[in-house]
């Protein structure tokens, strides 16, 4: 069985959501395939409160049932299901739907997002979102005037100390290793830092707390020498990984995976193929940017369309 589309956009989330806004209004009729985890990471936070529009802030899983029903007001036609494979080799592009149902679109809006990487831990899963967080830019206002760890030893988590540094009393930078990954200018700023303890050599046993984060059990893998940290918030600083593994034989992607786009547009090397939102995203990773390439993907589809056809 197959299907015909102008514009097919695979992932939903805030990119893949104002793409379809943006593309059903241009009368492109656009058809989506959420994904596996439809809605994007904004259905696993709770108060968003640094989106326009949104005074007294909002769920995450609520703020993402506005944008569909605004995709799906205009047209759009979403389909829960997730995309198995693509062949970009020509125009019309098939993209195949768990493995059994065929898609043949005009033009592809990539907006398949990234995904945090997470420690594995029961106690980290079961407290996401009730003090456990992926996202200091996000969530650390939440957490002023209080304690906290958060983990990692790159560049991300020392950028995301100091700026945690600036809104908690204090924080525990927790690294696995025995030094620091980040650069130099960014290692300064962490230990010029006052209220910003770096805990080397530490691993992250549990993650304290029965309906909120209360502390955290930590080891150090040296000395063996465990130690219970009083915090109400933990933050995870250990990366993103984009979730483009399928499209790895047909568009440029950089070492991490992001895909990469011609600079000032959403368009990638192939004709009529865009990315947008964390897919190819690898320094903002937030809503209001997310949703902002999604407005350009689907502008830049429609400018395509309309060149292809005059």
């Amino acid at each position: 069985m197959s299907q015909k589309t102008h514009c097919l956009i695979i992932g939903s989330g805030p990119a893949g959501y104002t793409a379809a806004i943006y593309a059903s209004r241009a009368g492109l009729k656009p058809m989506m395939v959420a994904g596996l985890q439809p809605g994007g990471q904004l259905t696993i936070t709770t108060e968003v409160e640094n989106y326009p529009g949104y005074p007294n802030g909002i769920q995450g899983p609520e703020m993402m049932e506005h944008f569909r029903k605004q995709a799906e007001r205009f047209g759009t036609e979403i389909k829960w299901s997730y995309v198995s494979s693509v062949d970009f080799s020509k125009a019309p592009f098939k993209v195949t739907v768990e493995e059994k149902e065929t898609i043949l679109a005009d033009t592809v809006i990539i907006a398949t997002g990234a995904s945090a990487k997470w420690l594995g831990l029961p106690s980290e899963q079961r407290l996401n979102g009730f003090g456990v967080s992926a996202c200091a830019v996000c969530d650390g206002y939440f957490f002023k005037g209080q304690d906290v760890a958060i983990v990692g030893g790159g560049d991300t988590a020392a950028e995301e100390s100091t700026y945690l540094a600036k809104l908690c009393r204090k924080v525990y930078l927790l690294v696995r290793k025995d030094a620091l990954r980040a650069s130099k200018a960014m290692q300064n700023r962490v230990m010029n830092t006052p209220n910003i303890e770096v805990l080397f050599n530490s691993e992250t046993l549990e993650i304290t707390g029965e309906k909120a984060v209360e502390g955290a059990r930590i080891l150090n893998n040296k000395t063996k020498e465990e130690k219970n940290l009083k915090i109400t918030g933990f933050f995870v600083a250990i990366g993103h990984k984009p979730n483009t593994d399928i499209f790895k034989n047909w568009l440029d992607m950089d070492e991490l995976g992001y895909l990469k786009t011609i600079p000032g547009s959403t368009r990638t090397k192939i004709p009529g193929v865009f990315a947008c939102g964390d897919s190819q995203d690898r320094i903002y990773r937030q809503a209001v940017t997310a949703a902002g390439s999604g407005c350009m993907a689907a502008l830049d589809a429609e400018r395509y369309l309309a060149s292809i056809e005059a």
